[in-house]
């Protein structure tokens, strides 16, 4: 393994689990130093991370919450100093038809999948400026180019992540801070097999994808150490589709 990013500060949200689990070891393995906000426990995530002989300072955190992002934001920075990686991947994706769906239904997943990534980038872009060197990360979603029902809200939520990625970015290049996106496709994780997404397990990868295989977390890790590294320093604005070629764009 490289060391791409020794001496970096990783933040990621919803990383005790699946794809922010698999990118904060990536990026342990790389010796970058991670701290996680998240609801879920992640003891077992930050005892990898220890393994591998990097910091972790995991906090339990509603990350659409202003008051709970900036208490984190506090503990990052006395306990690591500082935040260079900025991952946001927490995300919910209930189906629900449109017809069923409430406004406050709505106003929940823009919160989770939407407000988080402003709220996290509020506070810690003014230390990349500082420093003159950020990375951001966003997760969006390959659902935004597919046709998918039961999906308004999330895919909504989706586009918006693609929007904020390439309008910030267009904001932060000139202060060495680059801003980009990558789109899953239907990943194997513990929250989605307990949906009824789990029923698409064995029928989406050979109808949609050039890779004919369901996604695990890992297949996400390398493309997202790349883009947080110098090797991806003249990238930003762009989404990424890291999807067994599932969509073309």
């Amino acid at each position: 393994m490289t060391q791409r990013l020794k001496g970096k500060v990783a933040v990621i949200t919803g990383g005790a689990n699946g794809i922010g689990k698999a990118i904060a070891l990536r990026y342990a393995a790389e010796g970058a130093d991670i701290a996680i906000a998240d609801v879920s426990p992640s003891a077992e995530t930050d005892a990898a991370i220890k393994a591998l002989d990097r910091r972790v300072l995991s906090v339990k955190c509603d990350v659409s919450n202003p008051g709970e992002v900036d208490a984190f934001a506090q503990k990052v920075k006395s306990t690591l100093g500082r935040c260079d990686i900025l991952v946001n991947n927490a995300g919910i994706y209930p189906l629900k038809p449109f017809d069923d769906l409430t406004f406050e239904e709505w106003k929940k997943i823009f919160a989770i999948n939407v407000d988080s990534g402003f709220l996290m980038a509020k506070t810690f872009v003014p230390g990349m400026k500082a420093a003159g060197w950020g990375r951001i990360i966003n997760l969006t979603s390959t659902t935004y180019w597919l046709k998918i029902e039961a999906y308004t809200h999330y895919i909504s939520t989706k586009a918006a992540n693609i929007g904020f990625t390439r309008a910030l970015a267009t904001e932060l290049g000139k202060f060495g801070i680059t801003v980009n996106a990558i789109a899953p496709s239907l990943v194997r994780t513990a929250t989605s097999e307990a949906s009824p997404l789990a029923e698409m397990f064995e029928i989406l990868p050979g109808m949609l994808q050039s890779i004919p295989r369901l996604q695990v977390p890992e297949d996400l890790a390398g493309t997202a150490a790349f883009l947080a590294s110098d090797d991806a320093s003249f990238i930003t604005a762009q989404t990424i589709a890291v999807d067994g070629g599932m969509v073309r764009h």
